[in-house]
């Protein structure tokens, strides 16, 4: 998926001798004095698009990989070898998947299109089926389908004539691994530097850009510096549907500061009316990798998309300034799983904990983006044009010179709002934080929200069994609205219960989801009746089961 105003509108690009070709998609976020020098040494190309990737290649081979900035993916064909080159982004988050077998290597930047030519790939890879319904992603550079693999980041895989192809790699994380610590007030230095000098190949456009924002320092932190004229960047928050959680009140208030508009997009009645298309669309854009909740991912990027074409977010920021890790295995639904397939759930805590040993930032960067939230960002990129500066390759490979003060904590972040906008650092965030505040108030307040937090995903996704009866018998007084909404857009835990349970019925209670070899049955069918009786919580396991249900209808058995 492209859009206009991306280097990803143009397909394909040719050099002037049309000897050598370029199918690109993506983004490339590089400064216009590198453009300006290209034409200088006499290359013609047009700069709306990314046609001058040809003549970097014509200059400096395939180092030209190097200086890409940005998520990608390509294919490029040199005639002169002649050979082919198939590359990606160096964390692979722009997907690319691949088949290999005795007839030859199959390759698509979707793997719904490898299913519908190779019939052997279509089935779940039983490991691969443990990890989702344990990790909530296939790890390893897996996918769910049997035979089916993603091209690693930082990939320049060559085929020529009569030869295996050469899996080489143009970019390897242990270079920025390797890089020195740096004391804490030079860190801090160059971080404000580098920012304030990247965040404008974000924002610069031909289409109307709006901004993400949440209650959080990470998109704040865009607002703060970004050179946008008053009433340029309209701001957008999502909300549940209960109340005016704390993300909107204080978004509102940024966007007030700083005299941007601000809208809200709601999850309510429509959402939910919509949900069984939703959720089908989500699970077959991402090729099964994004659960059913993607469903509001979906649904608030095309409204979102009505605001403005473009969307700059602050996602990933916690990820790559503060290593935060967002997923790990779980024990949920092991009951309801033939022992067998549920084996390859234990199996999984095992890779699980493998693969999260080294450096923090390498797995959040380079593990976690492409494996855990790769999927989330093809299903946003299939209505908006999405620009993350937390994905810059300059800011993150500062970010590996990271002291330690600056490390776990927001501390790095207020400090740059506060130096960017003085008075959005007095603001306190959505969890309390706050360098204005004096640290009795601070922490009062942090506690505060703390409880309230954590009292929505204990009467939500957290809800214990035992509470869930209770619940049930006190459902008339409807406590969920003294609860819900404060923090969190979505409450599937009710929503399955309630407006959305014949949905769920319909589809775990089929003949078809009761047949599959890797269920319980009894387990299956009493699990939904609870949850949807509402005495039971189940709510994590019916992610899982909807969402494999409906991989196996549109992706395994089309239709």
């Amino acid at each position: 998926m492209w859009r206009a105003g991306s280097a990803a509108r143009c397909r394909s690009l040719w050099n002037e001798q049309h000897d050598i070709f370029l199918a690109f998609s993506g983004d490339d976020y590089r400064e216009q004095a590198e453009l300006d020098q290209l034409h200088a040494r006499g290359h013609e190309f047009d700069p709306e698009n990314a046609g001058y990737l040809v003549h970097l290649y014509e200059e400096v081979g395939l180092k030209f990989l190097e200086t890409i900035n940005g998520t990608f993916r390509g294919l490029l064909v040199d005639f002169r070898e002649p050979k082919i080159v198939l590359f990606n982004d160096r964390y692979g988050i722009n997907r690319l998947y691949f088949h290999e077998n005795d007839s030859g290597f199959y390759f698509s930047s979707e793997a719904k299109s490898l299913l519908k030519v190779l019939p052997d790939v279509r089935a779940l890879d039983p490991r691969s089926f443990g990890e989702f319904f344990s990790c909530g992603c296939v790890l390893q550079n897996r996918t769910i389908f049997r035979g089916i693999s993603l091209v690693p980041g930082g990939s320049a895989w060559t085929f020529r004539p009569g030869e295996d192809v050469r899996k080489d790699f143009y970019f390897r994380k242990e270079v920025w691994e390797q890089q020195p610590t740096l004391a804490g007030s030079v860190y801090y230095e160059r971080m404000k530097d580098t920012w304030k000098r990247i965040l404008p190949r974000y924002l610069r456009s031909r289409e109307r850009v709006g901004l993400s924002l949440t209650g959080g320092v990470d998109s704040r932190m865009i607002l703060a510096w970004a050179p946008s004229p008053a009433g340029t960047l309209p701001c957008y928050t999502f909300a549940s549907r209960y109340r005016e959680c704390a993300d909107v009140a204080i978004s509102r208030h940024v966007a007030r500061i700083c005299h941007q508009p601000h809208g809200v997009i709601r999850i309510g009645s429509e959402f939910l009316s919509q949900f069984p298309d939703l959720a089908e669309e989500t699970v077959y854009i991402s090729d099964g990798a994004m659960d059913v909740t993607g469903s509001i991912d979906l649904y608030v990027q095309q409204r979102a998309r009505e605001i403005a074409p473009v969307r700059i977010t602050g996602t990933n920021g916690g990820e790559i300034l503060r290593s935060l890790v967002a997923f790990k295995p779980s024990s949920v639904g092991h009951d309801v799983l033939d022992p067998e397939w549920d084996a390859q759930t234990r199996a999984a805590a095992v890779t699980y904990a493998d693969e999260i040993k080294g450096h923090r930032l390498s797995f959040t960067a380079f593990k976690q983006a492409p494996w855990f939230m790769g999927c989330k960002f093809v299903v946003e990129r299939s209505q908006v044009a999405l620009r993350m500066p937390y994905f810059d390759n300059e800011l993150i490979a500062l970010v590996y010179q990271c002291p330690a003060e600056y490390a776990t904590d927001n501390h790095l972040s207020h400090r740059l709002i506060r130096d960017g906008n003085p008075e959005l650092g007095k603001i306190p965030t959505d969890r309390g934080g706050s360098l204005e505040s004096s640290p009795g108030v601070a922490e009062a307040r942090r506690l505060f929200q703390e409880f309230t937090f954590k009292a929505e995903y204990a009467y939500d996704y957290g809800m214990p069994q035992w509470l869930a009866q209770t619940d049930h018998y006190l459902a008339p007084l409807q406590l969920e609205r003294l609860f819900l909404g404060r923090h969190k857009l979505h409450h599937f835990r009710v929503f399955y219960r309630d407006e959305l349970s014949r949905y769920v019925q319909e589809i775990l209670l089929d003949s078809r989801t009761l047949g599959r070899p890797y269920y319980l049955k009894p387990v299956l069918e009493k699990m939904v009746r609870g949850h949807v009786g509402g005495y039971r919580n189940h709510t994590l396991e019916i992610h899982k089961l909807l969402t494999l249900e409906l991989i196996q209808r549109k992706l395994i058995e089309l239709n």
